[in-house]
């Protein structure tokens, strides 16, 4: 796996805010690659920096300096217009707050990314949202609202919807921050299916029980990478 080339490489990463004559170091030198098939969790405490390096990692917001690259392009030089088209093509993001849309069934929030791509058909897109929901498990509740589904369901519904484009990357922003324990074990332990099916996953979280399932953990602090480290039981099923 190593010998190919990531599909995620961060070298010397910073970010600074200004405002006025003050400012901001939110990240510092941060460098790190991610593998295709990989498992990162991405974890320190709020106000760390996990958020911003989250933003950058999706192509919402640009370093300061340093380099990122994804599938081998390199992003710093893109347009608005570059960036949105990678993004789409590349990423697909899971949210704490699951950012369903509540006037729309389960299977049509699934399909909405598709429905911003030109060269996807009606047909297909219907069968790819539909064979989406079947692997998180909630092809049975493709008819229903988001507001008849419990937090966990909806959350499912986000990762279904966050894979129907096939990206290179999951992205995984505290996904159990909204769920109770049950349910946020639940979610964790889908990942980790994904996971080993081939889906390639970074996740951010301040919930140390939750690295368990990753294969690596890179650890934030003040805006630096303080750790990097493999868990001792990097499958574990008991969270």
């Amino acid at each position: 796996m190593n010998n190919s080339t990531p599909i995620i490489s961060l070298q010397n990463v910073s970010k600074v805010f200004r405002t006025d004559e003050i400012e901001t170091h939110a990240l510092s030198d941060i460098h790190f690659d991610i593998q295709q098939g990989e498992f990162l969790s991405i974890s320190g405490p709020s106000g760390c920096g996990k958020s911003t390096l989250l933003s950058i990692l999706g192509l919402l917001d640009v370093p300061s300096s340093g380099s990122y690259r994804i599938n081998g392009t390199a992003t710093e030089s893109l347009d608005l217009d570059q960036r949105a088209s990678l993004r789409c093509q590349s990423i697909g993001f899971v949210f704490q707050a699951f950012n369903l849309i509540g006037d729309l069934s389960v299977l049509e929030n699934v399909e909405l990314p598709l429905t911003y791509r030109n060269d996807v058909s009606r047909k297909e897109r219907k069968a790819r949202a539909e064979a989406a929901l079947e692997k998180v498990g909630m092809a049975h509740r493709q008819r229903h609202f988001p507001g008849q589904l419990s937090g966990g369901q909806q959350q499912r519904v986000a990762v279904a919807r966050a894979l129907v484009c096939e990206p290179s990357l999951l992205l995984a922003d505290e996904p159990t921050g909204n769920l109770d324990s049950k349910n946020g074990e639940a979610v964790i332990e889908l990942l980790g299916e994904l996971n080993q099916q081939g889906t390639t996953i970074c996740m951010v979280t301040h919930d140390s029980r939750y690295n368990s399932i990753a294969q690596r953990v890179v650890q934030l602090f003040d805006g630096k990478m303080v750790d990097e480290q493999v868990p001792v039981h990097p499958m574990a099923a008991n969270l």
